[in-house]
């Protein structure tokens, strides 16, 4: 089980934490016609956007989850917001959203039309540790508020259970986590407003329970199952991918990780989809209206890649950098700078909070598979986005870096794959479909 960080060069792989505000300051892009801006980069001092992890360091030989929390500062939703209104940017609250909302993330991704008219009858599941007390209740408001449908207990669109199934006896609630529980629900309906949502949580953040609690999911029907958490690899990943991952005609979506390069499991495991970061910014001058760049604050702040060192390639992977599992495999939007609007009230002040992190990332992905349709039954859905690779069904993201390595691009935004940002990010649900 994972004890302490792992070994890596440059920084990579560990578990992500940041103490205070002034540890952390993230790229901005000045949405609209900017360019990032670093923390090593000149910008103005109401600019910068600080955040910190929902959740405390993890004890021994459990996981982390990947939700990192705005601060402070101005977002990229929020210059783009007072750009367009011709007013001076104001600092968030919880009383009003300062991060993308569902609209801007169909936009971004090419999904407006789809998220529209699919996903009715599909579930997402949602995997995290431990209880949320109001997670029904807090993404009641999410949705009502962007004009969402319900999606309840009562009208059969959303279930909470435990690890073993159980509707009633639920994991000893977390504050932390019930962030990263209310950012995954909220993505999940951003992306697919029309799916179930189906939240498992584990009685406690090791593998063994999460994994359990991925099982639980497949069990009860879903064929998307998003999981935010990671932690250093181990020599017991081979025995933890056939023992919980290994779901053929099941699209299961992993955080890459918020440490900078490096591998974490469980997105080194060769049968998901392991799930980079961007920085997501209007862009007026371009077709699409949007920009993306690979996530980095710094070498140790910023979405995860890298070769694992246990897990076998997959046959669909040929990358020639990494002898065994290459992450990542696709991206969307992670950098707490640009990052998404949630609304969450256990153990916080009730309201609006932006958040960034690979924990967005992921459940996104999942929200684009369950768009595009069920997936055929012995099918490894972490294959389609190959399938897809270099047309235009992916948004193949060319600039940015994560970190230094040996491999250029296993670091290094480049045209085609790199490890930072794979693929690239959806442009519709044509690369996720099978």
């Amino acid at each position: 089980m994972r004890t302490t960080p792992p070994a890596r060069p440059a920084a990579p792989g560990r578990w992500r934490r940041i103490g205070s505000a002034a540890a952390a300051t993230a790229a901005l892009l000045l949405a609209g016609f900017g360019t990032a801006t670093h923390a090593d980069a000149a910008a103005p001092s109401s600019s910068k956007v600080t955040w910190t992890s929902a959740c405390s360091t993890p004890a021994k030989g459990q996981m982390a989850c990947k939700a990192l929390r705005v601060t402070g500062g101005l977002t990229a939703f929020q210059q783009a917001k007072a750009k367009a209104d011709g007013v001076t940017p104001k600092a968030a609250d919880a009383a009003t959203p300062s991060g993308y909302g569902p609209s801007d993330l169909q936009s971004a991704y090419g999904l407006t039309s789809a998220a529209a008219s699919k996903g009715s009858g599909e579930t997402i599941a949602i995997v995290d540790a431990y209880d949320d007390p109001n997670a029904e209740a807090d993404l009641a408001k999410y949705r009502s508020y962007y004009g969402l449908s319900a999606c309840t207990t009562a009208n059969g669109c959303f279930k909470k259970v435990s690890q073993t199934g159980s509707t009633t006896s639920l994991p000893s609630a977390n504050t932390g986590w019930a962030e990263e529980i209310s950012l995954d629900l909220d993505m999940a309906s951003a992306i697919c407003p029309n799916c179930n949502i189906l939240l498992v949580e584990a009685k406690s953040a090791t593998m063994a329970n999460l994994g359990t609690a991925v099982n639980e999911a497949v069990t009860l029907g879903a064929k998307y199952v998003s999981n935010s958490y990671g932690g250093s690899e181990s020599s017991s990943d081979t025995s933890y991918d056939s023992s919980y991952f290994n779901h053929p005609g099941v699209a299961i979506t992993v955080s890459a990780g918020d440490s900078g390069y490096g591998a974490e499991y469980p997105a080194a495991s060769k049968y998901v989809t392991a799930v980079g970061g961007t920085a997501l910014s209007k862009a007026t001058s371009t077709t699409r209206g949007w920009a993306e760049t690979v996530w980095k604050t710094s070498s140790t702040e910023g979405t995860g890649s890298g070769c694992s060192a246990y897990d076998a390639k997959p046959t669909w992977q040929t990358d020639t950098g990494c002898t065994k599992r290459t992450i990542s495999d696709v991206a969307a939007v992670a950098d707490p700078a640009t990052g998404v609007s949630v609304y969450d009230s256990y153990g916080v002040t009730a309201g609006w909070y932006t958040f960034g992190g690979t924990s967005a990332s992921s459940p996104i992905i999942a929200g684009v598979y369950a768009l595009a349709g069920t997936p055929s039954s012995s099918s490894y859905p972490a294959k389609f986005p190959y399938t897809a690779a270099g047309t235009s069904a992916l948004n193949d993201v060319t600039s940015g870096n994560n970190g230094t390595c040996s491999t250029t691009y296993l670091c290094t935004a480049q045209s085609g794959y790199d490890g930072p940002t794979g693929w690239g990010t959806p442009e519709g649900v044509s690369a996720f479909a099978g």
